[in-house]
């Protein structure tokens, strides 16, 4: 389905008589300043022109986006301007995320018509009409073959794997304070090794010459190994192994230049969600951009532009994604702790920065 074209924002009919002139100027006025739409955005999304160029020949509404950093980073500016929005649109804040933008009061509830369309499987019900959920992803830890191939070590085949001095300083991760796919995976940990044993398992992994960068694209593109750095194993994303193959130079392989670490509990789950900032200049615009990220059109798109999965039921994705993107097993998907509240979220994360930053015992934090 198209954008909902009622959503769009109304036209004021040109008035010829004298007497309304000056009235229907600034009715025309209005509307022009008003067909516009900022979105914030994280700097890992990514949409084809053409769709975009689509949104504005039907509804007149130009969009502009605004790059915010990390998904973390994007938030905490979001938060930061809350009370002079930078944007009508907020994009990327995903469940370990949300409730930090719900205690900020980031957002105007919205249910847009083409809701009925996403799949049940990715609604998130506890957060009602804050967000719209927009598309799904599994991070998980992505392996570069060759350099295995090379060095003659097997993959790694279990989290406990990554903390075994035989992978001593093979690992990258990202920080959870500034990174979505790193608190994904801290609150994955939570889920697999309980309260009282996650923060030891982290440990582990500093103990083991644990890597940590602020965000995905310097953990990928600089610290592991496939583009030049020295760590072969990274937080990433378990379709990542397809963009390595229709990014590479040889987009017919058979096979992935890396794989995923498949095992119980290794993935987690991560849902990104869009929502009207409160305060936005423009909210018809924000809420006519919302009902377009659920369309056909931007649905379709997704996959090959985010290396996501779209959350429109009955969505056709790219054979290269079917063939290449994995979908983790019901028993390989973390599950996530009972409460994401805003404050236990923010004592994890200082519990997680005292642990693996800061080098505390695990003890002196709990």
């Amino acid at each position: 389905m198209r954008p909902n074209p009622s959503r769009s924002l109304p036209r004021q009919p040109l008035v010829r008589a004298l007497a309304l002139a000056l009235v229907s100027a600034l009715a025309l006025a209005g509307s022009a300043v008003a067909q516009s739409v900022t979105v914030l955005t994280h700097d890992s999304f990514a949409v084809s022109r053409s769709v975009i160029e689509a949104f504005t020949a039907e509804t007149g509404i130009e969009v502009r986006f605004v790059a915010g950093g990390d998904a973390g980073t994007t938030l905490n500016r979001a938060i930061l301007t809350r009370e002079r929005p930078v944007a009508d649109v907020l994009f990327g804040v995903d469940e370990g995320m949300l409730a930090r933008a719900l205690a900020a009061d980031l957002f105007e509830p919205y249910r847009s018509p083409e809701r009925v369309h996403v799949d049940p499987a990715f609604e998130l019900p506890a957060f009602g009409d804050a967000v719209t959920p927009v598309d799904a992803g599994f991070v998980t830890f992505n392996l570069d073959r060759a350099w295995f191939e090379a060095d003659g070590r097997p993959l790694p085949t279990s989290l406990d794997d990554l903390a075994d001095p035989a992978y001593a300083g093979l690992t990258v991760v990202m920080d959870p304070a500034t990174s979505s796919p790193g608190l994904a995976f801290v609150l994955g940990t939570i889920g697999v090794y309980g309260e009282d044993g996650w923060l030891d398992y982290w440990a582990r992994l500093r103990d083991n010459d644990l890597a940590v960068r602020s965000g995905w694209s310097d953990a990928y593109y600089t610290a592991f190994s496939r583009y030049g750095g020295d760590r072969p194993i990274v937080l990433s994303y378990a379709s990542s192994p397809a963009a390595e193959v229709l990014f590479s130079d040889d987009p017919d392989a058979e096979v992935a230049p890396t794989a995923n670490l498949r095992c119980a509990g290794c993935s987690v789950r991560q849902i990104e969600t869009v929502g009207v900032l409160r305060g936005a200049a423009n909210p018809e615009a924000a809420r006519a951009f919302i009902d377009f990220m659920l369309s056909e059109t931007f649905q379709a798109d997704v996959p090959l532009q985010m290396f996501v999965y779209p959350v429109r039921a009955s969505t056709p994705l790219p054979d290269a994604f079917v063939a290449f993107a994995e979908v983790p097993g019901a028993d390989e998907i973390a599950p996530l702790p009972g409460d994401l509240s805003a404050e236990r979220i923010e004592r994890w994360l200082d519990q997680w920065t005292d642990v693996v930053l800061r080098g505390r015992d695990p003890s002196s934090t709990r």
